[in-house]
């Protein structure tokens, strides 16, 4: 069952998550519901922050551009080994609707992580799931991608984001 995403500004975004230890079936059923909860928003990625979650989690679909995605993948505690190449293209969050401007990543990465049954991999990554593996793993770490565009250009999202800061306000009287 898809859950709800936390959504900007909850200053659950800003804090940085604890790494996973408790390797089991309650992390697979986290990692099977952040996946639909992903692919019910059309996303790519998520980190388990998004869903209020603060561990050092995400999961992301490999197979974005396929018809049948199959099943996504699930790394916990990722940690960057090697970054190449530098890309400057529009990036969006599903933590920060509506909202897309063009953020530097690097191209490739390469990362270490644990699986869901915590063994210990290396995965390596280029373009668009590269950016996503940083993008997740800078949700880890309490960071948000408006966070990497430079000031020229935040001004032009200030409208958007007192939008959304607004509707943050109104949803917590309810």
């Amino acid at each position: 069952m898809p859950r709800p995403i936390v959504i900007y500004p909850d200053p659950r975004l800003l804090q940085k998550s604890k790494p996973v230890t408790q390797f089991g079936p309650e992390l697979k059923l986290l990692a099977a519901e952040m996946t639909e909860t992903m692919r019910d928003a059309n996303g790519v990625g998520l980190a388990a922050i998004q869903i209020g979650e603060a561990i050092r989690m995400m999961v992301m679909d490999e197979h974005y551009d396929a018809e049948d995605k199959g099943e996504s993948l699930a790394l916990c505690n990722p940690v960057v080994l090697d970054e190449d190449g530098k890309e400057t293209i529009e990036e969006g969050c599903l933590s920060i609707p509506d909202v897309r401007e063009e953020v530097e990543r690097s191209y490739k990465v390469r990362v270490k992580a644990q699986d869901l049954e915590g063994a210990e991999g290396v995965w390596e990554f280029e373009g668009l799931l590269a950016r996503c593996i940083l993008h997740e793993i800078d949700h880890m770490n309490g960071q948000l991608f408006i966070q990497k565009v430079p000031a020229v250009r935040r001004i032009f999202l200030k409208k958007q984001l007192d939008q959304l800061k607004k509707n943050f306000k109104q949803a917590a009287r309810l």
